[in-house]
């Protein structure tokens, strides 16, 4: 925490990069909360991603596998949040994930950088909200939501985990496979949940109840 905050005023190529998409993604979304006149904050909403925030939580302590610089194997502890964001919409999701992404900050984060903190923990878990944009299809919600977390920590790896990279390997390519060897595990144990019948029940009918 502290060599996070000593760098805050580190301003590199990278990090000025980051501000900058950081800004355009606050600019966007504050724009697209302007527009959207079909999200109702209800008390029902708010239990629900309580709940869900609650549940992948506790999923996220049992770790089937674990990476050295960050980095764990977990039975599905993303999908609630999927699921979430599948029954009440992005923006919501989004909402949830950047709350669930602190607490996993919290509960064992690793940070090299201020830039890389919000790369890794509030940006990446707030993008599993994206499930929320095709809500017709659990398991292309899941893989929608799980690419929009994969894209930050891809772009984390690249800029600050580079020394970790054999020699001779693109820094790229060991970004891929470090981020996706655990995420994609992660990915299809969400996916293989997801595509049970009670599952998708379940979200339909929370899905069709949300205004009330």
């Amino acid at each position: 925490m502290k060599e996070m905050f000593e760098k805050l005023f580190e301003f590199t190529p990278a990090t000025l990069s980051i501000l900058a998409v950081l800004a355009i993604i606050g600019i966007g979304g504050l724009v697209f909360l302007k527009k959207s006149k079909e999200v109702q904050f209800t008390t029902r909403m708010i239990v629900y991603g309580s709940l869900c925030i609650s549940l992948s939580f506790v999923l996220s302590f049992i770790r089937l596998g674990r990476l050295p610089q960050g980095g764990t194997i977990t039975p599905a502890s993303m999908l609630p949040m999927i699921l979430f964001a599948v029954m009440f919409g992005p923006i919501p999701g989004i909402i949830a994930g950047l709350a669930y992404g602190m607490l996993q900050y919290f509960q064992d984060g690793y940070v090299v950088h201020w830039a890389q903190f919000f790369l890794d923990y509030p940006l990446a878990f707030g993008l599993l909200g994206l499930a929320g944009l095709y809500r017709k299809n659990l398991v292309v919600s899941t893989f929608i939501g799980g690419l929009g977390r994969f894209t930050m920590h891809f772009l984390s790896g690249i800029i600050f985990f580079a020394e970790y990279a054999p020699e001779g390997t693109p820094v790229a390519l060991y970004s891929l496979i470090y981020n996706g060897s655990f995420l994609g595990v992660d990915l299809l144990i969400c996916a293989a949940i997801a595509i049970l019948p009670q599952i998708r029940n379940i979200t339909r009918y929370v899905q069709g109840n949300a205004t009330l």
